[in-house]
């Protein structure tokens, strides 16, 4: 498939590089904050950095996600403001990233940093059936915990 990536500022594929997955085995790519200074997310705060790019996903067969990268997460404390973003097939603004600082101490995002993964998959659109019942499992109606520790 073919992922249609907009540049909205001069600086990307200079200064900023492009979506690019960092190894042959990523399943994401990475996404840069594309920024004129540093920004500080406060401890504790929140801010919303700009990827200087709009994506056209080719039809409503795929959605694009955002995820938090890993590292900034277990070592500084900086995860996605909304858990995971969905970026839909027919939005063509530019995507911003909501980054939460759940750390004690201020967080700087440098132009160019690394700020999240980009994931590209497919949608599933269910036809919905209104049921009296649903098929027994062996789990049953087994919620938070239900499967052990």
């Amino acid at each position: 498939m073919e992922l249609k990536i907009k540049p909205l500022s001069p600086k990307i594929g200079t200064e900023i590089p492009l979506p690019r997955f960092a190894t042959d085995g990523a399943a994401a790519m990475d996404l840069c904050a594309c920024l004129d200074a540093a920004v500080v997310i406060p401890a504790g705060g929140q801010a919303v950095i700009p990827t200087g790019i709009a994506i056209a996903l080719p039809s409503p067969d795929y959605v694009a996600l955002l995820f938090s990268r890993s590292g900034m997460g277990i070592r500084s404390g900086i995860s996605l403001s909304n858990g995971v973003g969905v970026i839909d097939s027919d939005y063509r603004g530019e995507i911003g990233v909501g980054l939460r600082n759940h750390s004690a101490v201020d967080y700087t995002v440098q132009p160019g940093d690394r700020i999240a993964q980009l994931m590209v998959t497919p949608v599933a659109r269910p036809t919905l059936t209104v049921t009296d019942a649903l098929d027994d499992t062996s789990r049953g109606a087994g919620g938070f915990g239900s499967t052990g520790r």
